[in-house]
């Protein structure tokens, strides 16, 4: 969770908040007005974003769950999203009931 200090707070502890960014690698906000300003980053974290690799995590990670889900389903076809959104229904009204 990134954390949010005031541009006089960020001055006067401008070394520990570089020191806590880089050790937890957890932003920083800087407000000013209580309007946020700038963000402290770390160098890691910059590099992600700028060269990118943020944006194809998504699509790396989207095809490893595509993958999982055809080899877990060993070639049976997905039920319809009616049935599976009516199944979970019956089993949320179940535990809201006490039944299970």
């Amino acid at each position: 969770m990134e954390q949010v200090v005031s541009a006089t707070e960020a001055r006067v502890h401008f070394g520990e908040i570089m020191r806590r960014v880089v050790e937890t690698n957890t932003p920083v906000v800087v407000e000013r007005d209580g309007k946020p300003q700038v963000v402290v980053l770390s160098v890691q974290t910059y590099e992600r974003l700028r060269n990118g690799t943020q944006a194809q995590d998504w699509r790396v990670l989207l095809k490893q769950c595509h993958e999982r889900i055809r080899s877990e389903l060993d070639g049976r076809s997905l039920p319809p999203p009616e049935e599976t959104i009516r199944q979970m229904r019956e089993e949320r009204d179940a535990q809201l009931l006490g039944l299970r």
